[in-house]
């Protein structure tokens, strides 16, 4: 019998598939949503790479709707994203539009399925980034996705979002997070200011469970510095 239903949007990429192992690990239901399977969740959903944004959200909405055989979900975690670099000199549309496929389609799809499938008091939380705060002249795409994914997370904290009473809305905005791929493009950094990935799962799982939780709508930065990771509200 598990304790709990949660559901990880880009539950293949590093940090998603820490938080499913990290769920899974604590007797929850986990469902998993990637262009990617994940064989270590209880149900895995693979998005049509090449579906339009609408053809996603109604074939993700079905497909929740159909694994939950009527249950709710105490928290939608969106974890997917990516990342680009550039400025407006070149391929800025290319770049723009690859970073609002894998981080504004996923987190308002994630929105939808709460307000669907989300119970009273649940937990919605979304993936921004820190450096999107102010201007990103040298990722110029990046910077918009996620900014848009900000002004998402106050708009679905907001009366009349259409999430259940009660629900917890926030987003996290990592600097860096200590995955295999940045330490392998980034080998001579300073790693002790590198966020966990199992932290930050175990942050997701204290929100679930309603501990610990921040002013509704709230963007939580993630800074760490040797090794210790402070949660700090942005203005």
């Amino acid at each position: 019998m598990s304790v709990g239903r949660v559901l990880i949007y880009g539950g293949k990429g590093a940090l998603g598939a820490a938080c499913v192992s990290h769920f899974k690990d604590n007797n929850y239901w986990v469902g998993s949503i990637d262009l990617n399977e994940n064989d270590r969740a209880d149900v895995s959903i693979v998005v049509p790479r090449d579906s339009s944004w609408i053809e996603q959200e109604q074939e993700v909405l079905g497909k929740v709707g159909d694994a939950l055989q009527n249950n709710k979900l105490d928290a939608v975690i969106c974890v997917a994203g990516g990342w680009a670099g550039g400025n407006a000199e070149k391929d800025l549309a290319k770049n723009a539009d690859l970073m609002w496929r894998q981080s504004v389609w996923t987190s308002t799809i994630s929105a939808t399925v709460a307000a669907h499938y989300l119970k009273p008091g649940g937990l919605l939380a979304l993936t921004g980034a820190q450096p999107a705060l102010k201007g990103t002249p040298g990722m110029i795409g990046y910077g918009l996705a996620k900014a848009a994914v900000h002004q998402l997370t106050h708009s679905m904290a907001g009366k009349n979002s259409g999430l259940p009473e009660g629900a917890f809305v926030v987003s996290i905005l990592p600097v860096t997070l200590d995955t295999p791929m940045n330490r392998k493009w980034m080998p001579k950094a300073d790693f002790a200011t590198w966020t966990p990935l199992n932290e930050i799962a175990g942050i997701f799982h204290k929100w679930t469970k309603g501990e610990q939780r921040h002013k509704n709508g709230a963007l939580i930065q993630l800074i760490t510095k040797d090794g210790t990771t402070q949660l700090v509200e942005s203005d």
